[in-house]
């Protein structure tokens, strides 16, 4: 009872970590100056974001399972045993739920500017960009890509 809910726990904890999705930005990125162009989908194909490894996962599990452990036995050496074999086991369960709950799925596009040439973005694509799109391409620290709204491209010079 106790392993699940402290895997629950982890879990819960490990997605609050994830990553934030398109739509929305970083505190940091309030106030940052970056630049706009507009162009196409070209192409585009799925790609797998690897899982984290931070340690978080790890360190969590290590500490559960040495907890746990610790309570298993009578006396002091399978407690000591019991701890350490825990916060082993633990360990290497919360780097595996950390790294599976981090995995993700995002799409690679190739974007071709109106400017000319092609760039590569990847993102998630919870916009549901397909090839052909027009897209306006956002880049500050990192590029995003967003459907261009009739209208707002700028006016001819």
């Amino acid at each position: 009872m106790l392993m699940r809910l402290s895997a629950i726990l982890l879990a819960c904890g490990l997605a609050a970590c994830a990553p934030e999705t398109n739509t929305s930005v970083e505190r940091q990125a309030l106030g940052i100056q970056g630049t706009v162009y507009r162009g196409t989908i070209i192409a585009m194909r799925p790609v797998t974001v690897s899982g984290s490894r931070s340690g978080v996962g790890a360190t969590a599990g290590a500490v559960g399972g040495g907890f746990l452990g610790s309570t298993i036995g009578g006396d002091w050496r399978a407690r000591t045993v019991g701890g350490v074999v825990g916060a082993l086991a633990g360990g290497a369960a919360g780097a595996a739920i950390e790294q599976g709950a981090t995995r993700g799925e995002a799409m690679e596009f190739i974007i071709r500017p109106d400017s000319g040439g092609e760039r590569v973005i990847t993102q998630t694509n919870e916009l549901g960009l397909q090839i052909g799109d027009r897209v306006m391409v956002t880049e500050t620290d990192r590029a995003r890509l967003s459907r261009e709204v009739p209208g707002t491209a700028p006016a001819p010079r």
